[in-house]
Parts: structure tokens; C-alpha cells; sequence
């Protein structure tokens, strides 16, 4: 395997819109939501090593899932381990983990990756990966994978790119944000959009090159603390200074400003699996569409429902269609799905 390559495994959300399975104090990347035997960061642990080493996969978490982080990944390390004391978005944590990558190998590739998203087809994964580590070895590139979308999705960001580029690799014109339904639509029809996975390849030296360029204020900010990166002076540096960070995306902070920014269309399976019902979609299904996970059922005339459950809980349902039912501990979530992204705003109400 090439020493030179890096993986940032993002492991810091909350994903609230799975509550009430996910929460903040064990969210769901350290779940096993499909029923596989392997939780959502376990699964992408093992897909990555599959291209760069082990011991170059940094795990990016707040500090409060560390000691999940080492039960669930005991072949990770202490110093692989990279930890938030406040959430600040992306491009701080991107910066700072890069920083300390740059530190430890000047020639670095990296791939930054949600530790929490499904990916069917391993094999072209590492295919379209090894492609983006090649192009960003070449030259001085800042690349994402974009998926080609199969419906207008108002839950994702869109990538923008030239429609007479006829390369693999396409130069991307914009980024665009969540659109509303007819906007989507348009998006599709004219075939030169993707949905943004938020799936980034660079090289260490480009992508702080930009940082410093279009972000000097938190780039001058962290780079005060360089000197204590990787060594025992880190910890103190980042716990009074990693606060003050601004709170940007890393697409606002660099990608929308740059023009050295390329997108890949992947040619894997891809899911994000954001809300119950995305989780819905990569489910198998019985006769009448229902899928369930860790439960027992008997049903009457129900379709297209999600039953989840702890420890096979049998569940007799009559008569609901497109329902989440969810039950763990003290809670039962009984919901429509065309409601699911109201969850997180019910979370807040709760809390």
C-alpha cells in the first residue's frame, strides 16, 4: 500500500434525524443500522483500509465518542484519533487534521469521508478512489466524488459541472445548495449535476494552499499551534484555541472560492442515509414493502412501514401505511415518513 495516502474519517455528528435510535450521546455512526453485524463506522473503516494503510485512517470526533471510537475500532490507535472540544463544521476540523497530516508526511494524499454513509460496490469505491488519488498526485487539484443522482432529491447539496467537458474528471462550475422540488427537477433534465456526497480528495499541500488563501484568518489561527501539533502540547493548544474557530463549511470556506475544484461522478452505490426513510430504501422488504430490523412482526394490512426494534420485540401492527416505527429503551417514535425531516425539530422541542 502507498504510505503516502490518508483517510480523514468524519465521525462527529449527531445524525438527530435518526432519533430516536441516534442520540448525542452514542449517535449513529457507532450503530449497526442495517443489521448488518457492523456498525455504520466499522463498515467504512474496513472499505478505506482497503486502499490506504491502517495506520493512516485519522478517526475526526468530539471528544465525547473517543472511548467509542477505541472499542468499536481496536486496531485504531490513541494518536489516530482526532478530537473536537466544541463541533465547529467542517472546514476547521479539515484544516486541523490536514495540518497535523502535513506535519507527519509532506508528500500526503488524502480522502476526506463520512464515517456514517452506506457504499454498495467496494471494489468500484476503490476504483473511483484510486482515480481522484491519481489526478490529485499529478497536479495541484481539489477533487469530490459527486453521485449521479436517480431522482430530484431536495435533501442534498448539488455540484455543478462543465457540460462540454467531456474528460472523466469534470471541472466543476458551482456548488449549489438544497434545492426546492422544481429546482431539482431541473437539476436531473439537465444532466450535468451531481449530488455532493461530501467525499473530498486533495493533497495536503493544495488544500492548505487554499486554506491559506481563502481562509487566512483561521488558517494564521491554527498554524500559531503548529509546532504543538503531534506532540504532548497539542491537547492544551487546541482545547483554548479549537472554540474560537469560525463555524463554516469546508464548501463555503475554500471549494466555492477556489478554481482548481474537479468532480469524479462515482460509479458505486451510494446512500447517505440521512433519515429513516433513505435507510428505508437499502432495507429488503417483505411482500406488502414493509422492511424491519431486530424485530419480530405480525401485520395487517400495513405496507411500506419501518420497524425497528431492540432484541426481536415482537410488534403487531393493523392498518398503518408509510410509518417509521422505532422502539428503544423508554422511547416509541410512531411517525409518517413523508415527515421524517421534521424528527430533528422534534428532538429540539423534546430536549
Amino acid at each position: 500500500m502507498n504510505k503516502n495516502y490518508y483517510a480523514i474519517l468524519m465521525a462527529g455528528g449527531v445524525g438527530s434525524r435518526f432519533w430516536p435510535v441516534s442520540t448525542t450521546e452514542f449517535p449513529k455512526q457507532f450503530h449497526d443500522m442495517l443489521g448488518t453485524g457492523e456498525t455504520l463506522i466499522q463498515k467504512t473503516f474496513t472499505r478505506l483500509s482497503q486502499i490506504i494503510p491502517k495506520e493512516n485512517i485519522l478517526i475526526l470526533t468530539n471528544e465525547d465518542y473517543n472511548n467509542i471510537v477505541l472499542e468499536q475500532l481496536p486496531m485504531v490507535k490513541q494518536e489516530q484519533i482526532i478530537l473536537e472540544p466544541v463541533m465547529r463544521n467542517t472546514a476547521p476540523c479539515i484544516l486541523y487534521a490536514s495540518l497535523k497530516i502535513k506535519k507527519q508526511n509532506p508528500d500526503a494524499i488524502m480522502v476526506v469521508a463520512p464515517s456514517d454513509h452506506w457504499i454498495e460496490d467496494e471494489v468500484q469505491f476503490c476504483s473511483n478512489l484510486q482515480h481522484a488519488f491519481d489526478f490529485c498526485e499529478r497536479d495541484e487539484n481539489l477533487m469530490t466524488l459527486g453521485i449521479l443522482p436517480t431522482f430530484a432529491n431536495t435533501g442534498y447539496g448539488y455540484i455543478e459541472f462543465d457540460k462540454l467537458d467531456s474528460r472523466p474528471v469534470k471541472k466543476v462550475k458551482q456548488f449549489r445548495e438544497k434545492p426546492d422540488y422544481a429546482t431539482a427537477r431541473k437539476f436531473i433534465q439537465s444532466r450535468n449535476f451531481l449530488w455532493n456526497a461530501g467525499i473530498f480528495v486533495w493533497s495536503a499541500k493544495t488544500v492548505l494552499k487554499a486554506y491559506e488563501e481563502f481562509q487566512p484568518v483561521m488558517f494564521a489561527h491554527f498554524m500559531n499551534g503548529y509546532e504543538a501539533l503531534n506532540t504532548p502540547k497539542e491537547a492544551a493548544f487546541i482545547k483554548d484555541n479549537y472554540p474560537l474557530a469560525q463555524n463554516i463549511s469546508v464548501d463555503y470556506a475554500i471549494l466555492e472560492k477556489a478554481q482548481n475544484v474537479y468532480v469524479l461522478p462515482a460509479t458505486f452505490d451510494w446512500n447517505d442515509l440521512g433519515t429513516w426513510g433513505s435507510l428505508y430504501d437499502k432495507l429488503p422488504k417483505d411482500e406488502q414493502e414493509n422492511a424491519v430490523v431486530n424485530a419480530t412482526v405480525y401485520l395487517e394490512n400495513a405496507t411500506n412501514n419501518i420497524i425497528r426494534t431492540e432484541g426481536k420485540k415482537l410488534v403487531v401492527i393493523d392498518g398503518l401505511t408509510d410509518y417509521i416505527i422505532v422502539d428503544k429503551d423508554d422511547v416509541l417514535l410512531i411517525y409518517p415518513k413523508n415527515k421524517e425531516q421534521d424528527i430533528k425539530q422534534i428532538v429540539s422541542k423534546l430536549k
